[in-house]
Formats: structure tokens, C-alpha cells, sequence
């Protein structure tokens, strides 16, 4: 029988799961099973004249016998309908197929460019924009995969310093493979690099129109987690134009509670003055200690059984 803080952080994973923009600002949290990891996540709109084009994942899945932390920031631009397809279909792309389990890295690679190539395919649909992502899986609390398309970041906190865990896919960085593809690179208007004057990133999911001359393959990093790792950020670039990765860290590390140091980084944003919605994700990791010491107990009967 489900007790009701089991309840209780089941419907924070349902809730966690379908929201994201929808609302001008949107809180939530939760946890793992076994409550070793915590999450919290704060989205807010920005100050264009649009609504929210920013969506995210933050739950706890059971497959295959393992727990798998599910993160993701993506943020549109040009509406909301790419965003909105990924926060459906991305995770259940990397998740279904046959490799993850030997090959997570192949599979997550094969399902970003899966992904946008039913986006493309349901353009009429989803209409002509498009979206950047940044994915985190946690596999059993101890093995954290991050891959991303664009420019929203993932940063993990060891030892209290920032560790960049994600590639941010500009204009100016990847001018060579645009310009081989046939676009250009242009700051007009204004003073912002973007392909074909614009968009400002290299890499996304959608955008038909500049499609040939985009890419939509991932960078992909992998961290173990131990116990010199206290957290992660995801954040889109609301975020990351207003602050360094540093200085997200050290806002974050303020408190233990990840909800509260979302809201405290999305605070700290609009205070900067960023104009664009700002969403954030915090991880925080606790007793990753005593998880290793059990799997290495665990590792060590094994071998004797052999």
C-alpha cells in the first residue's frame, strides 16, 4: 500500500512532468525513491510579447529495474510547438531504444536526430520554429548523462566549483560547417551572431526554413556522481546571458532545498535584467557516499558468488 508521502511524490512527478509553458511562472519539486536526490525547477516568462516558449521534464522513472532521474530544458523560439513535441517525445525516443542499456550514448545520439526528423516531417503541424535542448538522464543516482542541442547549459557543482557539462552551439564557434552547408553568418540585425541573420544558435530542433544549413546533432558528456558532487543546474539561456556558471553555483549552494535555490537563480536573473524567459533546474545530490559504499559491497559479492 502507497503511503502518502509516496502519493505525494508521485503527483509531483506527474506535475513536474506536464507542466511547462503554460503559465507565466511555474514552481515545482520532488524527489527519488529511495529520496537521495532532490529536484526543484522555476520557470519564468520573459518580457517579449509572446507567451512562454520555454518547457521542461524533471521526474523519477523505473525502467528495466533501474531508477532514472528524466531532466530537460528546451527552449523555443518562433512559438511553442517544438518545445512542446520534445517534452512529449524526446526521453521516450532515447528511452525505447534497444542500445540504451549497452550503448546510452549511441542511442541518445540516434533519437535527437529521430526527433527532429519527425519534426520536420510534421511541420504543417508544428509550424516553422523551432528549439533548443539540454538533456540530463541519472541513472540510479550515481551515472549522469547530459546531452544538448543550442544553447541552453547544464553546469554540475564538485567541490563547490562549476563544471560545464554541456557545449553552447554559437553561430561564430561553428561559422566553418555553416558556411560549408551554404549559410552564412551575420550580425545584422543588431549585434548578435546569428545563421543567415536569424537565429543565434547553430544547432536546433525544427527551424525548416534554415534546416539545411543547421545541425541537430548532440553534444553528449558523462560525470560520475560521488560525493564530492552537490548539484546540477540545467538553465536555458534566460539564465546563462546574466550569469556565469560560477556564480550559478555559488546562488545555488546558498541552500540544500532545490526549489528554493531555483527560485533564487531565476530571482537573481530577472534582477540582472534578462529579458528572456529564464527556466531553471536544480539537482541536489546527498548520501552519494553511502550509495557507492553499496555498490561496492554489492560489487564485491558478486565476485565472490562467481
Amino acid at each position: 500500500m502507497m503511503t502518502f508521502l509516496d502519493n505525494l511524490c508521485c503527483f509531483k512527478s506527474v506535475y513536474s512532468q506536464v507542466v511547462g509553458g503554460l503559465s507565466s511562472f511555474s514552481t515545482g519539486n520532488g524527489r527519488s525513491h529511495q529520496g537521495s536526490v532532490k529536484f526543484g525547477f522555476s520557470l519564468v516568462k520573459g518580457k517579449a510579447n509572446h507567451a512562454m516558449e520555454d518547457y521542461h521534464v524533471a521526474k523519477f522513472v523505473q525502467s528495466h529495474g533501474h531508477e532514472l532521474g528524466l531532466f530537460a530544458i528546451y527552449d523555443g523560439h518562433l512559438g511553442e510547438s517544438v518545445p512542446a513535441y520534445l517534452q512529449k517525445h524526446l526521453f521516450s525516443n532515447i528511452l525505447k531504444d534497444v542500445d540504451f542499456w549497452t550503448d546510452p550514448n549511441s542511442s541518445i545520439f540516434k533519437a535527437y536526430e529521430k526527433t527532429d526528423e519527425a519534426i520536420l516531417s510534421h511541420r504543417p503541424d508544428l509550424g516553422r520554429g523551432g528549439s533548443t535542448a539540454v538533456t540530463a538522464i541519472l541513472i540510479n543516482g550515481r551515472k549522469l548523462l547530459v546531452a544538448n542541442v543550442g544553447d541552453s547549459r547544464a553546469v554540475l557543482s564538485r567541490k563547490g566549483q562549476a563544471v560545464q557539462m554541456s557545449v553552447d552551439h554559437e553561430p561564430n564557434t561553428e561559422r566553418g560547417d555553416i558556411e560549408n552547408r551554404g549559410g552564412f553568418v551575420s550580425n545584422m540585425p543588431g549585434d548578435v551572431a546569428r545563421v543567415n541573420g536569424q537565429l543565434a544558435v547553430s544547432r536546433a530542433f525544427g527551424d525548416k526554413n534554415l534546416k539545411l544549413h543547421l545541425r541537430s546533432d548532440p553534444d553528449i558528456q558523462s560525470a560520475d556522481i560521488d560525493c564530492d558532487t552537490d548539484l546540477l543546474i540545467l538553465a536555458s539561456d534566460g539564465l546563462w546571458k546574466v550569469m556565469s556558471n560560477a556564480e550559478a553555483v555559488d546562488i545555488a549552494r546558498k541552500t540544500k532545498d532545490p526549489l528554493r535555490a531555483a527560485k533564487l537563480l531565476s530571482a537573481e536573473a530577472l534582477k540582472r535584467d534578462s529579458k528572456d524567459d529564464i527556466s531553471c533546474i536544480v539537482v541536489r545530490f546527498k548520501g552519494a557516499k553511502i550509495l557507492l559504499a553499496v555498490d561496492e559491497v554489492q560489487t564485491r559479492e558478486s565476485r565472490l558468488h562467481l
